[in-house]
């Protein structure tokens, strides 16, 4: 499983039939992001709702 499997910005278009990144990002910064340079992606954002609750209990 990769980083963006649980993402919140990525969602399956049924236009495009595949999964697409929705985070808002420039060319400079998607450049960034595919390259080897570049570790993680900083637009990351968990997209399990339930997460902090869970952390609470």
């Amino acid at each position: 499983m990769n980083q963006c499997d649980s993402c919140a910005y990525y969602y399956y278009d049924e236009d495009y039939e595949e999964y697409i990144c929705e985070a808002n990002m420039d060319e400079d910064d998607y450049s960034r992001l595919v390259s080897s340079n570049y570790k993680g992606c900083q637009y990351y954002r968990n997209g399990d709702e339930y997460a902090v609750v869970r952390h609470q209990i």
